[in-house]
């Protein structure tokens, strides 16, 4: 394993620890509300500080871009932290969510790291070198035609602005599929879209770091990402389809007539 992912995993799993230990005690959390139905706890706080100790030991030139703390310059490498991806599950004791960490370089992505820590599961990927679950490579699923096909989704809940072009989407790719997931973690919908838990999954307006990791996991076990233009700005626009190569293509035919011109 390469030393930066190496380290990556030690402050996944870091996190992931205090966050279970938290999760004992969730009626205690001190919750602040960041914006329209945009939580967030002590514990993303604590969690973010944990990686960033750990990553800061490891290597203080880097640059860090993260959920709570924003940005921190540093040199042409750059961290990209969700201490916790799935905050209001957690809060509810719904178990899904994860820590997901990213490593860029300029602006290529060179690793990802999602952890599962209710179920430890690792999802671990190296550009070039593949992607893994717990030390077992993991590829993308083989599914060729929307019957059948099970789709992850992240409702635009933040705000309304977006909610008549999703809606045109979902019937889109409801018509022919077997179904439809949000389960509300996107770290953790692309996470299974690399392990072939699910064909595919697309989402409007989410954040670098809900993402990052999620992409190269994808790209790495066989699968494509692009935008709603079938660009790569997916990092910068928020708005993301991925899949295995064939299921991302089914995707965006059904997805791109309902897309407005603001989002493209």
């Amino acid at each position: 394993m390469h030393p930066m992912l190496n380290i990556a995993v030690r402050a996944a799993r870091n996190a992931g620890d205090l966050i279970q230990r938290s999760s004992q005690n969730i009626e205690k959390l001190t919750i602040d509300q960041k914006s329209r139905n945009d939580y967030a706890s002590e514990v993303d706080r604590a969690a973010e500080q944990e990686i960033i100790k750990v990553i800061r030991a490891a290597f203080p030139e880097h640059g860090i871009l993260a959920e709570e703390s924003g940005e921190h310059k540093g040199n042409d490498y750059t961290w990209i932290i969700d201490p916790l991806d799935g905050t209001t599950n957690f809060l509810h004791g719904f178990p899904q969510y994860a820590v997901s960490i990213a490593l860029k370089n300029k602006n290529k992505l060179e690793l990802g790291v999602i952890y599962d820590p209710s179920r430890d599961e690792l999802f671990t990927a190296e550009r070039g070198g593949g992607a893994m679950l717990n030390n077992r490579k993991i590829r993308v699923t083989k599914q060729s035609s929307m019957r059948g096909a099970l789709i992850g989704t992240g409702f635009p809940f933040k705000t309304m602005e977006n909610i008549e072009p999703y809606l045109g989407m979902f019937k889109a790719v409801c018509a022919d599929s077997a179904g439809i997931r949000r389960a509300g973690a996107a770290a953790l919908d692309m996470a299974y879209v690399a392990c072939g838990r699910l064909d595919a999954y697309w989402e409007i307006g989410v954040k670098e770091w809900d993402i990052a990791a999620g992409v190269l996991l994808v790209q790495e076990a066989g699968g494509v990402a692009t935008d709603f233009s079938f660009n790569d700005k997916y990092l910068q626009s928020g708005n993301i389809i991925v899949g295995n190569p064939k299921m991302h293509q089914l995707m965006y035919a059904a997805i791109e007539p309902h897309v407005p011109a603001r989002l493209k």
